[in-house]
């Protein structure tokens, strides 16, 4: 036992050696005119002043490599292998001693036997802080089928993820379950909701901190709510009810392609447990409702589509005209005491022959002074078109511009905000064109936006062996709070009907 004892505390002091020491600077090294290869880019980002280690890999082929931190009344360094690997309760004495200033980083790279040093470059500390929390679903990219879901919760401030619902958890051979769609009142747990489709099908629904399951299909709307919004103030809930399938092409670069042959907006009573219809406009595909911060407009989108071919099911006339299907952004008046909406309106016509494109998924900022929304050549699941971008919608100067520091060449789509307005978070298929990844961009008080950096993790590799995608992610200030135990024992239970009223 003694033995066994001391071999634990050399153990244990050697985990801690590990954890606190820091490499030296080399000397004499050779200098390169450039910045370094490193992954996630880091460089010249600016950053919350409570986010986790910015860990990354150096892929410059070096055997060994040491980062040096210069801050505000201190350096540090770091350095294991090809990584950088920065201590936790020393990076937040870094932000602590940056905030509202800048880090430089100094790269060494071992290449060869010869060490280089590269160009310096800033990490930039805003003043303002992120949510802490950040939830999404994580799926595989099956197109026709899916096994393994799981809606996860992060903490942003360090590494931890945690599971709020997995569908393995009621899953069966014969029966599969989707989840998805998951949203919150003013980025609060005790109001929130995730929907189940296929398998134990319904909507989970957190009505202050108490779980039910509802069935919001009606004889009277297209489907259950599908693209939901939770009213700031109320408990009221605008969906889009949808009809939505999926097509894959052979000739067209995009091998796949999801639209809705019809759709339209339903507002749902939590408390009355009561559907009622919005706007079921004839030759209109109405979706994603968002609400202005006071509640008093509700914005969305909404494609004129006529289909001419009775001779031949809407499903394939609209495959094959799958490119003129182009979504406008509109908004509408909404008074939370009597719930009638009123004075709809176009605030930005997309599919105007001068724009020529399809705008989707917008969101407000907290604020309401901006509206942020994603554009593509056509139809409205941009997550699919590389040519997808975050364009940025001033609602008091009416000007449009796109976030270049958010966009690349490939997919941009599901934009939102954090709670103080601060902070913007996309999903981006920039790394291998496959895979959706959270991106954070900040928002500074002047409107302008800088660089998006990738949602930091412990591991710099992680992403290169993750095959998952990261879909519709949400700021939240709290977890949720029901655990995965009691989500799975209600999605057991038959769901209550909503109840149609005009």
């Amino acid at each position: 036992m003694k033995i066994l004892n001391i071999l634990s505390t050399i153990a244990l002091a050697a985990l801690l050696f590990a954890c606190t020491s820091h490499p030296s600077v080399p000397n004499g090294a050779q200098k390169e005119a450039r910045l370094p290869k490193i992954y996630p880019d880091y460089t010249d980002v600016t950053i919350p002043s409570n986010i986790c280690p910015l860990n990354f890999a150096v892929q410059e082929g070096a055997a060994e490599v040491v980062a040096r931190f210069s801050y505000p009344g201190g350096e540090q360094t770091y350095g294991k292998g090809s990584n950088v690997l920065i201590d936790e309760s020393e990076w937040k004495d870094i932000l602590a001693a940056s905030k509202g200033k800048s880090i430089t980083v100094d790269v060494f790279a071992n290449i060869n036997g010869s060490w280089k040093q590269f160009n310096s470059f800033k990490i930039n500390v805003a003043e303002e802080e992120i949510d802490q929390y950040i939830s999404y679903r994580l799926i595989q990219p099956s197109y026709v089928a899916y096994e393994s879901l799981t809606i996860s919760q992060r903490d942003l401030t360090s590494f931890e993820e945690k599971v709020i619902y997995n569908n393995m958890s009621v899953s069966t051979e014969e029966m599969g379950q989707c989840i998805n769609c998951h949203s919150y009142q003013n980025y609060k747990t005790d109001h929130m909701l995730f929907h189940m489709r296929q398998a134990h099908g319904g909507t989970m629904i957190v009505n202050d901190g108490k779980l039910t399951k509802v069935d919001l299909k009606t004889d009277e709307t297209i489907s259950a709510g599908v693209y939901p919004a939770w009213h700031p103030t109320k408990n009221f809930i605008a969906f889009s009810t949808n009809k939505t399938g999926q097509s894959f092409h052979t000739k067209d670069l995009a091998k796949i392609e999801v639209q809705d042959t019809e759709s339209d907006l339903i507002l749902y009573d939590v408390d009355k447990n009561e559907v009622s219809i919005i706007s079921e406009l004839d030759d209109e595909l109405e979706v994603f409702p968002t609400w202005s911060p006071d509640g008093k407009k509700l914005y969305f989108c909404s494609a004129h589509f006529e289909y001419h071919n009775d001779s031949i099911a809407k499903e394939t006339e609209m495959i094959n005209r799958f490119k003129e299907v182009k979504y406008d952004l509109y908004c509408a008046d909404f008074n939370p005491d009597t719930k009638q909406f009123s004075n709809m309106e176009k605030i930005y016509c997309a599919s105007d022959t001068a724009i020529n494109k399809s705008a989707t998924l917008p969101r407000v900022s907290p604020d309401g002074r901006y509206l942020l929304f994603a554009i593509a050549e056509f139809g409205c699941f941009h997550v699919w078109h590389n040519d997808a971008d975050i364009m940025l919608l001033d609602l008091k100067t009416k000007e449009v511009k796109a976030l270049d520091n958010v966009n690349s060449n490939r997919s941009e789509s599901y934009p939102t905000w954090s709670s103080n307005g601060r902070w913007i978070m996309v999903d981006s298929r920039r790394d291998d064109g496959n895979y959706t990844r959270p991106y954070i961009a900040y928002f500074d008080k002047n409107g302008k936006t800088h660089k998006a950096f990738e949602l930091p993790q412990k591991d710099p590799n992680f992403y290169t062996f993750f095959v998952r995608s990261y879909n519709r992610p949400e700021f939240m200030i709290e977890e949720v709070k029901v655990s995965p135990k009691e989500f799975t024992s209600k999605a057991l239970e038959e769901p209550i009907k909503a109840k149609y009223v005009k």
